[in-house]
C-alpha cells in the first residue's frame, strides 16, 4: 500500500498525495497515517497545481445521453442532474468530467451549475471534439476545429476559463500547440489527453512540459497501462492521472444475468475477484474502487453516474480509501489471461438494438475508451506523433 503523504517535485508542477478529511462542519485536517474516515461525508483529496481535487471525479456522460452496458435507467432529467451534483458537492466532490461529444452533457451540466450557483466551486474537465481525418491532416482546419470546440464548451458550461481541457484522442494531440495557444489566451488553464487502451504513448506524453493531465483507462482486469508504469511516470513529471473505466462500463459489477452473451467470459474472472472481495468483507464494487485508489500516482478516479443513489453509494466507497495492503497484494497476485476484446469496450460487438448501448461508435457517441492499433511508441520531443487512426 503506497505512502499517502508523498511529495514529488518536477519542473512542470508539484504533486502532493495526502489524506484530507472534509468534515460536515467544514473543518479540515491532514493525516499522515493512512485513510481513516468516520463519516460518509468525508472525502479524500489530492493536491495538484492550484487545485485540491477530490479523489472521486464525477463522470457526466450519462447527463447527456443513455450510456453504459449497465445503464438501466436511461438519461436523467435536469432536476435529477441538479440533485446529483448537489449531493456530490455535499459529499466533498469538486471535480467533474464531460466532453463536447457527450450528447447534451455540457449544456445540461452548465445549466445545473448556473441553477445551483456553484460554477466557482467545481473543477470541470472537458474534451475537444475528436478531429475528422481531413482536420487531423490539415493544421489550419485542425486549429479552426479545436478553437470552435473549446469556444462551444465555454459557452455551454458558462465558464470563461475552463480548468482542464483534454484532447479526446491521442492522435489529435499532435495539435497540442493549438490548445496551448488557447491556454495563453486565457480560455483554459490546463491541457491534457484522454488516452487509449493500448499502452506505449502514455509515458511519452508524460515527458511533455505543456501537458498537465492524462485520463487513462484502468480497472481490476485492465492493467495494461499500470504494467508499463504509466501512473507513476506521469506523477513524477507533475502530471495528473485521472483513471476512468474503473467498473469497465459496469461490466465488473452488473448482475450475471444482465451480462451480454458476447461478454460472458467475464463471469469466471469476476467470480475469482469476488472471492477476494468476500474474504475481505467487501463488495466487488468496493474492491474495484479501492484498488484503483491505492495505485501510486493516481490523482482521481472517474465514476459515471445516472442516479443520486449511485452518487451516494460511490461517496461511501471512496470514503474508505485504498485497500489494506494484504488485499491489494492478493489482487495484484492474480494474473488472469484476459482477452483484449473483453477489456476494450470499443471492441465489444454492437448489438442490433442500439438502445442497449453495448458499445459506442458513431461520431456523436462517447469516445472515452478509444482503441489504437498497438505500436511501439517512439521518443517524442515536445510534440506527440500521429498514432494510427482510432476506432471507437
Amino acid at each position: 500500500m503506497p505512502d499517502l503523504h508523498i511529495r514529488r517535485e518536477s519542473s512542470a508542477a508539484r504533486v502532493e498525495w495526502q489524506v484530507t478529511l472534509r468534515m460536515a462542519d467544514g473543518d479540515r485536517q491532514s493525516k499522515d497515517t493512512g485513510l481513516r474516515t468516520s463519516r460518509s461525508r468525508d472525502v479524500l483529496t489530492t493536491t495538484w497545481n492550484e487545485y485540491e481535487l477530490s479523489r472521486l471525479m464525477l463522470g457526466t456522460v450519462q447527463f447527456g445521453q443513455p450510456y453504459g452496458v449497465a445503464n438501466r435507467t436511461g438519461q436523467p432529467d435536469q432536476a435529477q442532474v441538479r440533485a446529483m451534483i448537489s449531493t456530490a458537492l455535499d459529499g466533498g466532490v469538486n471535480c467533474l468530467d464531460t466532453a463536447a461529444t457527450y450528447g447534451t452533457s455540457e449544456e445540461v451540466l452548465g445549466q445545473a451549475l448556473q441553477e445551483l450557483g456553484v460554477s466557482d466551486r467545481l473543477i470541470i474537465a472537458t474534451k475537444v471534439r475528436p478531429l475528422q481525418p481531413e482536420e487531423l491532416d490539415d493544421p489550419r482546419l485542425a486549429e479552426q476545429a479545436i478553437e470552435a470546440s473549446v469556444a462551444t464548451s465555454r459557452r455551454r458550461l458558462g465558464i470563461d476559463c475552463l480548468p482542464v481541457v483534454l484532447f479526446h484522442r491521442e492522435a489529435d494531440a499532435q495539435h497540442l500547440d493549438v490548445l496551448d495557444q488557447l491556454r495563453r489566451r486565457g480560455w483554459l488553464k490546463h491541457v491534457g489527453v484522454s488516452c487509449g487502451n493500448q499502452p506505449g504513448f502514455v509515458n511519452s506524453f508524460s515527458g511533455i512540459d505543456r501537458l498537465s493531465a492524462l485520463q487513462i483507462p484502468a480497472n481490476l482486469l485492465d492493467r495494461r497501462h499500470q504494467a508499463q508504469g504509466a501512473f507513476e511516470t506521469a506523477a513524477i513529471n507533475g502530471i495528473a492521472v485521472f483513471i476512468r473505466s474503473v467498473y469497465l462500463q459496469g461490466l465488473l459489477v452488473m448482475p450475471d444475468g444482465d451480462i451480454p452473451s458476447p461478454l460472458q467470459h467475464v463471469t469466471g474472472l469476476r467470480r475469482t475477484l469476488a472471492g477476494i472481495a468476500d474474504q475481505a468483507g467487501m463488495s466487488l464494487a468496493e474492491l474495484a474502487v479501492r484498488c484503483m485508489l491505492g495505485q501510486p500516482g493516481v490523482t482521481s478516479v472517474l465514476v459515471g453516474v445516472e442516479t443520486e443513489v449511485q452518487v451516494r453509494d460511490n461517496l461511501a466507497l471512496f470514503a474508505k480509501g485504498p485497500l489494506p495492503a494484504d488485499v491489494q497484494e492478493a489482487v495484484h497476485g492474480l494474473a488472469p489471461a484476459v482477452p483484449e476484446m473483453l477489456i476494450t469496450p470499443a471492441l465489444w460487438p454492437q448489438p442490433a438494438n442500439a438502445g442497449s448501448n453495448l458499445a459506442t461508435g458513431d461520431a456523436g457517441a462517447p469516445v472515452d475508451t478509444p482503441v489504437d492499433t498497438p505500436v511501439d511508441a517512439p521518443p517524442l520531443d515536445d510534440k506527440p506523433q500521429v498514432m494510427p487512426d482510432s476506432s471507437n
